[in-house]
């Protein structure tokens, strides 16, 4: 063939979108030839290691190196004394070595640079850091009197919202519902840590860095610095996992590019486990109060949740938790409220399913409550409250198909044959029981720019700096670009993660595939019309799309992803142990477009779910003001031994009023609803509603023993 007619784009018998593809990269994972950002081959590299602060409130007042530096590969300690000074970032979380102040446990108060990374850790060992102690407070409650009533929680949505009158159409609802709940602080853990590889060239920087948005980091370093954006390079070609912690640019890439600079080598800062939860992120805790009001039948006449948190004094955050509410339930009067406590606490930040995955724990749980007193099934409570529009906006859903997942799944998990009572099911020292709850999440897209370009061997090529955590990214871009192009997927390349190709959004909020999707599928449409125009010319043909204005532009309509989680649990009166048996989810989240990347999606979520239910979770110690479990030995995450049996389906949905490719996102909503199916189950094997998360042992036996709720 000749060139023209290679090129040509024409319809395939096989769709591309929604093929069951396999991952582009999962060859070079498996066999450890993909990259990461520590692993970066650089002639002359050194290392890098933190020292954290061991005081949660105070400022320094000396620093001894000496014993530091006088150490066999040892080549610098940088401290707020010597480190090179850099603009005042927009995230303070980056002012890092700035000044003596210590705002909480754990911030970094000196670098060491050595030639090896054994090296590195023995003179960061051997740093003396002096300091004067402040009195510190890092204990959330309800009635702290620093509470306050932010304007906005995350995301720019209001702290407060209100329709009618709740405080009297509670106190007249024929049947009520004034429940607490308790989330602990949550850490995403990712399996690679958050590490920069970093070094200068003739005042350019070029740094391998584990990041969600590698064109972000590019900004913030350019700004930082002082240097123009041109002269900042950023890959992250291969991350492993982020859940949000890596959303944003972290410590590690300014404290290696800063290293990097004042010693003239490369540095690789890979931050060890147990410095993460004090620096990347956490989920904050919450504490909920929900009330429900409703009539015999179930109608839902008011809904009350309020939620308190915590943010650090360094910058603030303040989980979304009752957005949620917002969302899910026609309630003709309602409040949602937020109320932050400023503490001496790590900043939190994004983790996966930020909002959703503790406000729907506690609402979904509340609903379950509301059930039970009034004797009826809980998908029928759900499906009874289904409302025509959004409460909280009233627009109208571009589509909702919440009660097809409830229906669905209680005919897949046999939902029929359940015997309501608590406490019915046994099996020798094991209570049985079964539980639902329901999900949301928002559909998010965001603008980005992509290219895609003909080649004259008839392959395509499809650059965009889009950040592939683990999700498949690239396979399913390769997918939307060969629907576009009407060419099989095996034409189609698809290059991410660098900062040299079309900026693009970070992977963030389930939004990467339909921002990025966007882009290409656009690039691709307009690179098929020229195609059409006639010949390919030798070097080939390049066309670019940018989504902004489009992407961005106000919707008159709602738009969210839902679905519907069962589960079935077993509890040991005995030891207290809670096992899943079987979890089940059915999603409505508009067009799959890769059926296995996909479901590995819907899976991944509901096991972070199952280990926010029964595993997970951190405790603030108040003396030390130091999480009390900072590594995977006390931070239990499931295992493939936690999850038995795990099914994830979904409802097709053509939606045409989110993106072309009709698609919404899957990251995150498999986490939503967990939790809460997982609690309504063990509180129907026993009787007992546990009102704090995880669902330990020992929190089980107490409640056997009270035989009430706790």
């Amino acid at each position: 063939m000749d060139a023209t007619t290679r090129a040509t784009t024409a319809p395939v018998s096989s769709p591309a979108l929604g093929a069951s593809v396999e991952r582009r990269e999962g060859r070079e994972k498996v066999t450890g030839t993909a990259r990461y950002a520590a692993e970066q081959p650089c002639p002359g590299r050194t290392h890098a290691w933190p020292v954290p602060a061991s005081v949660a409130r105070g400022r320094v007042t000396g620093i001894d190196t000496s014993a530091a530096l006088e150490m066999p590969g040892v080549l610098a300690v940088l401290t707020h004394e010597n480190a090179p000074k850099l603009s005042e970032p927009d995230d303070a979380t980056l002012a890092v070595l700035r000044d003596s102040r210590v705002p909480h446990r754990g911030w970094f108060v000196a670098l060491v640079v050595g030639e090896t990374l054994e090296a590195a850790r023995a003179g960061a060992a051997a740093v003396r850091v002096d300091y004067s102690v402040e009195d510190h407070d890092v204990t959330l409650t309800a009635t702290h009197p620093d509470v306050y009533a932010p304007e906005q929680a995350n995301d720019g949505y209001p702290g407060t919202r209100e329709h009618g009158d709740p405080e009297d159409a509670f106190a007249s609802a024929p049947v009520r519902i004034d429940t607490d709940y308790r989330v602990p602080p949550l850490h995403n853990h990712p399996m690679e840590p958050h590490a920069t590889t970093a070094r200068w060239h003739d005042g350019r920087l070029t740094v391998h860095t584990s990041t969600q948005g590698a064109t972000t980091v590019r900004t913030v370093l350019a700004r930082l610095f002082g240097i123009p954006e041109d002269h900042v390079t950023v890959h992250a070609e291969h991350v492993g996992g982020g859940f949000g912690s890596k959303g944003t640019p972290r410590p590690d890439v300014v404290l290696a590019a800063m290293a990097a600079r004042h010693t003239g080598r490369p540095v690789t800062l890979a931050l060890p486990r147990r410095l993460m939860p004090a620096v990347v992120g956490h989920r904050a805790p919450t504490l909920h109060r929900l009330r429900l009001g409703a009539h015999p039948d179930g109608r839902l006449a008011c809904l009350i949740h309020e939620v308190t948190t915590h943010t650090s004094r360094v910058k603030e955050f303040v989980e979304q938790a009752a957005v949620p509410a917002r969302v899910m339930y026609a309630a003709p009067d309602s409040r949602t409220t937020h109320r932050v406590a400023p503490l001496d606490v790590p900043t939190p930040s994004w983790m996966r399913a930020p909002g959703e995955a503790p406000g729907m724990y506690a609402l979904e749980s509340a609903l379950d409550e509301l059930a039970t007193e009034l004797g009826m099934d809980p998908v029928e409570l759900r499906v009874v409250n289904e409302p025509d529009t959004e409460p909280d906006s009233g627009k109208p859903f571009s589509s909702r198909h919440l009660v097809e997942c409830l229906r669905e799944g209680a005919r897949r998990f046999g939902w029929a044959g359940r015997d309501p009572r608590p406490r019915s099911r046994a099996e020798g020292p094991l209570l049985v029981g079964s539980g639902v709850a329901a999900a949301t999440y928002p559909v998010l897209v965001h603008p980005s720019t992509a290219a895609a370009r003909a080649l004259p061997d008839g392959t395509f090529l499809v650059g965009i700096n889009a950040a592939d955590i683990g999700t498949g990214a690239r396979t399913v871009l390769a997918q939307i670009a060969a629907d576009a192009l009407g060419v099989p997927v095996d034409r189609v390349r698809t290059e991410v993660g660098s900062s040299g190709r079309p900026a693009a959004s970070l992977a963030g909020g389930s939004s990467g595939t339909a921002s990025w999707g966007w882009a290409v599928h656009e690039a691709c449409v307009r690179l098929a019309e020229r195609l059409a125009e006639g010949p390919l010319p030798a070097e080939g043909i390049e066309v670019r799309a940018d989504t902004a204005g489009q992407a961005d532009a106000d919707s008159p309509f709602a738009r969210h992803a839902f679905g519907a989680h069962f589960a079935e649990v077993a509890v040991d009166t005995v030891t207290g142990e809670t096992r899943v048996r079987r979890l089940l989810g059915v999603y409505a989240a508009g067009r799959i477009l890769n059926s296995r990347t996909a479901r590995s999606q819907f899976v991944g979520g509901m096991t972070m779910g199952l280990g926010m239910a029964l595993t997970e979770g951190s405790t603030m110690d108040a003396a030390f003001g130091d999480f009390a479990e900072p590594d995977l030995a006390a931070y239990h995450v499931p295992t493939h031994a936690d999850v038995p049996d795990i099914e994830a389906h979904w409802i097709d949905e053509d939606d045409t009023r989110l993106n072309p490719m009709g698609s919404k996102g899957i990251g995150e909503i498999g986490i939503v609803g967990t939790a809460a199916a997982i609690g309504n189950a063990v509180f129907h094997a026993t009787g007992v509603r546990l009102r704090e998360l995880p669902l330990t042992p020992d929190r089980v036996l107490s409640g056997l023993r009270e035989g009430g709720g706790s």
